[in-house]
């Protein structure tokens, strides 16, 4: 949140006069992220979070005010000039300019194709000059550049800050709590996220650290101090830098090592979050941050008075990739199966207590050591079955093509680990199922919108299959249904 604010508060500055809009109604037809019963509650959460982060660096408030989108997106004129803006937008030219910011699904809502065009309506109806936002908004700036004009408005500007990555080295995530920071984490959660986070040595891409210090502490946390590395005199004593390429520079020639800049940086941070945190420690405030960000319901205990072997009950019967239990797995044994000559039988780590026994029929299509300390990925929650005898606990996914037959199993990114989360984009929230109902054959419903893509990227109704730190891919076999 600082990264947006920190411009924001330099506009303040500058005396120009600031709105906020509070889009909740773009985020109700965002697919329905929240529902409306939440919504005045979170927008309540969010004005008093931005002025808490604005008065903790010491900007006035005075030229700010914060607007609701219902405030006059239900009224006739705007109502109007919708219908008038759908009557020469392209279906084309409305799912373009969604393509970063609205969940793309094969079969978009109309609602989401909707999004953009209110976004653009705003500038008039808000009377603003200049529009600012992530640079993952271009698409919708450049879409309101193009129609607005047709409507009669005139053409406004944009401005627009830099996606900072997260914590885990892949892109910011809502949805993926060690990947962020969030305003009123305490000092030892900050401490123990800050402590996982991706900081290889030497590496300044794709370092989510080392951009929080680029875009947050270096402009808005120092006012005018040096940055301080602070680190015993044997290991060289304190480094102080006065601008942030000096920094990047000497971590990325290594001398400045990841655990000392992590220090560091949980110094600034906590310096910056302590006034919010204080802010926000009033009954008042405690209270509307539990009811706008409820805690996710507890699953019901399993077994009980009607069977200790009773499974959990599936948190949803919709049909979507969330309820699917995938992980990265490395193949730490194999060796073919005693009784088929078209089966392996791998061990597979998947970052639990002991590897698992899974059974692949992949004997015809990669080599015995093509196998081996391969990274894979694993559906692990289907129902155990035998298999010619050994008994299998989950399935290696693969690309498959049936005329010419070819299959190879899935890739993951680069710098994954065994056990790491493998989800679909859009689809990170929610529990997955305990086990599959075979019954129900929810895999095999599922599974029909699973395919790699003619650029050999893994999807599920176009959105990606990704981990923390990237894309899952097969390029050996493109424009092919995933098994």
């Amino acid at each position: 949140y600082f990264v947006p604010m920190s411009k924001i508060s330099d506009f303040l500055r500058a005396g120009c006069e600031v709105t906020i809009l509070f889009a909740d109604l773009h985020a109700y037809l965002d697919n329905m992220k929240a529902p409306w019963e939440l919504l005045k509650l979170r927008t309540e959460y969010y004005e008093h979070s931005i002025k808490a982060m604005l008065t903790s660096i010491g900007v006035p408030l005075d030229k700010l005010k914060f607007v609701r989108g219902t405030d006059y997106q239900l009224s006739k004129e705007y109502t109007l000039d919708v219908y008038r803006l759908s009557s020469i937008v392209t279906e084309h030219d409305a799912r373009k300019a969604g393509a970063e910011v609205v969940k793309q699904v094969s079969h978009p809502l109309l609602s989401g194709l909707l999004y953009p065009g209110l976004q653009a309506l705003d500038e008039e109806y808000l009377k603003v000059d200049a529009q600012f936002g992530g640079v993952d908004q271009r698409k919708i700036f450049t879409y309101a550049e193009k129609y607005l004009p047709s409507l009669g408005y005139a053409k406004r500007a944009h401005f627009m800050n830099p996606m900072v990555p997260g914590l885990t080295g892949a892109k910011m995530s809502s949805s993926e709590e060690d990947s962020k920071i969030d305003l009123l984490d305490s000092a030892s959660s900050v401490k123990k996220k800050l402590k996982k986070a991706f900081c290889e040595p030497g590496n300044t891409a794709d370092n989510g650290v080392l951009s929080f210090c680029k875009y947050v502490i270096f402009p808005v946390a120092l006012k005018g101090e040096d940055f301080v590395v602070e680190r015993a005199q044997e290991n060289g004593g304190n480094s102080n830098y006065k601008e942030f390429e000096s920094l990047e520079a000497d971590f990325g020639a290594e001398k400045v090592h990841p655990g000392d800049l992590k220090a560091s940086v949980e110094k600034y941070l906590n310096r910056l979050l302590e006034p919010v945190r204080k802010y926000f420690d009033t009954p008042e405030l405690k209270k509307l941050t539990a009811k706008a960000y409820p805690p996710p319901a507890k699953a019901p205990p399993s077994g009980g008075k009607k069977g200790g072997n009773a499974a959990a009950q599936p948190a949803t019967d919709e049909l979507i990739p969330s309820r699917l239990n995938m992980k990265v797995g490395k193949i730490v044994e194999v060796s073919k199966h005693p009784d088929s000559d078209k089966l392996y039988v791998e061990k597979i780590d998947l970052g639990e207590p002991t590897p698992r026994t899974i059974v692949s029929g992949l004997v015809d299509y990669v080599p015995l050591e093509g196998m081996q300390d391969r990274m894979v990925v694993v559906l692990c929650n289907l129902k155990p079955a035998k298999m010619r005898g050994v008994e299998s606990a989950g399935m290696v996914l693969c690309g498959s093509r049936e005329d010419p037959k070819e299959v190879e199993p899935l890739a993951v990114p680069e710098g994954s680990q065994p056990g790491d989360k493998v989800f679909v984009e859009s689809y990170e929230i929610g529990e997955p199922d305990e086990v599959l109902n075979p019954k129900k054959k929810v895999w095999d419903k599922i599974s029909v919108d699973f395919k790699v893509s003619s650029e050999g990227v893994a999807q599920w109704q176009s959105n990606q299959l990704m981990t923390s730190r990237g894309q899952v891919t097969c390029h050996g076999v493109k424009n092919a249904p995933i098994r």
